[in-house]
């Protein structure tokens, strides 16, 4: 079982913020799960990520060294997300490759419309 029950990030932009995770989620067989007016919410079977706006009104920022790592099945479906994330406009850096940390984990590292 997985400590963690579910991720919420936030987002000043909502649609734009749907069309970026549903492009990239669904390379890992992600689907949009639930739509709200002020949020939706991505996962196989059930909620396990959210995008929301601010509840306190204030605009979205960035968490600042925040990371989510979405788990996906190989390396094939790793290139795939990242691809889509390029495609769909997120502000990446660099291509996908191995975590220094984890050995086993591919990352790529991008800046999506979540915000």
């Amino acid at each position: 079982m997985s400590i963690i029950s579910h991720v919420v990030v936030g987002t000043n932009d909502l649609e734009r913020a749907r069309v970026f995770y549903d492009a990239v989620l669904k390379t890992l067989g992600v689907k949009r799960v639930v739509n709200l007016e002020t949020a939706s919410l991505w996962g196989t079977e059930s909620p396990e990520f959210m995008v929301t706006r601010p509840g306190n009104g204030l605009p979205s920022t960035y968490a600042n060294g925040g990371t989510i790592g979405f788990a996906a099945p190989n390396r094939a479906a790793v290139h795939a997300f990242h691809e889509a994330a390029i495609k769909a406009r997120c502000q990446g850096r660099g291509t996908a490759r191995p975590a220094p940390v984890y050995p086993h984990v591919l990352r790529c590292i991008c800046t999506g419309s979540g915000r």
